[in-house]
């Protein structure tokens, strides 16, 4: 069995070269940048599939939560492409492009005019032009290229600004500790301003501006990325060609389950030790299993602030105070506040 390599080995330079804060800044700020663009399309999607697409409420609540299941579980096709083919870097990077190009095609596609449009007005009051066939594809299309281009970013970003600190090192160990808090505060607060001030926009402005503003902000993401790319300390995996990641074993545990053979001797007797650790490592990823399945209930909540509530909080009496002093919050804003109450 060959040796595992050291835990963050960088492949070029001096360790106090690379990784670090200076590497994970601009690893949140991606990350910070891609909740924007994500929260950007998502918060708000149900006032666009009821509006401009003319969908019913129950259409638009199913299509919703069947994008936002697909962008949930994709992480997991995601993960297995970076950890046994592309590596973390390359995965993001390719992410990146891919979210750009989506959301691109979005702000494309919400500038399509039919010729023949007959536009009425909803319940709530607002203007629905049905949208052709074609327009209606290429905007799914447009759509779940992001749900694609999110399963690249969600299990990769995280884990490379983890990277960036060496865990056996007591002053960086306690660094990352503190990665993850500054992480956590950032998508946080991204995803906070996002609510307030893309559906507003999206709202009021138009919804090409709405869904443009996330590209931009995810080009600015990827050039400040590869900006800090010589700052960055990666895993040098290249000495056994091995992949680090949980879906490599996974596949070598399945190899190994129908690997047996009577022969003995030691290198036979190396191989079945191998095996074995491979096998209790999956198993011990399975006994998670149960815990992940108690989060289902939580998705069922989760999942009606961006629909249902958006859709109710549409049809109430949203002002604050009286006169011309008082306020009025947009549909998508009275549901973040039911949601975080």
């Amino acid at each position: 069995m060959a040796p595992d390599p050291e835990p963050l080995l960088p492949r070029a330079g001096h360790r106090p070269a690379t990784g670090g804060w200076r590497s994970a800044l601009f690893i949140i700020w991606v990350e910070v940048a891609e909740r924007f663009a994500y929260y950007g399309i998502s918060s708000n999607l149900i006032s666009y599939l009821t509006g401009p697409l003319g969908e019913s409420t129950a259409a638009a609540a199913a299509a919703v939560n069947a994008w936002s299941g697909a962008a949930s579980m994709l992480p997991l096709l995601g993960a297995a492409v970076a950890d046994s083919w592309l590596g973390r870097y390359r995965t993001i990077v390719a992410s990146s492009v891919l979210y750009i190009t989506g959301l691109g095609m979005l702000a494309l596609s919400s500038m399509f005019l039919s010729p023949s449009q007959q536009c009425k007005l909803t319940a709530d009051g607002r203007e629905a032009c049905p949208r052709s066939s074609l327009q209606t594809a290429f905007f799914y299309v447009s759509l779940y290229l992001v749900a694609i281009a999110q399963s690249g970013h969600k299990p990769c970003v995280q884990a490379f600004g983890a990277d960036q600190f060496d865990a056996t090192d007591p002053a960086e160990s306690l660094a990352r500790g503190s990665f993850f808090n500054w992480w956590y505060f950032g998508i946080c607060g991204s995803a906070t301003v996002t609510i307030a001030l893309m559906s507003y926009v999206q709202d009021n402005v138009s919804w090409g501006i709405g869904f443009g503003v996330p590209c931009v902000v995810m080009v600015l993401a990827l050039a400040v990325f590869l900006l800090g790319t010589k700052t960055y300390r990666f895993y040098d995996d290249s000495a056994d060609g091995k992949g680090a990641g949980v879906f490599t074993r996974v596949v070598e545990a399945f190899r190994a389950s129908r690997k047996r053979s009577p022969e003995g001797g030691e290198h036979r007797h190396g191989d079945r030790e191998e095996d074995a650790t491979i096998v209790e490592e999956v198993r011990g990823l399975a006994r998670l299993f149960p815990i992940w399945a108690t989060c289902l209930l939580y998705g069922v909540v989760f999942a009606q602030p961006p629909t249902l509530f958006t859709k109710q909080a549409a049809t109430m009496d949203r002002r604050v105070g009286s006169g011309r002093r008082g306020s009025r919050y947009r549909p998508r804003r009275c549901s973040a506040s039911w949601a975080s109450a």
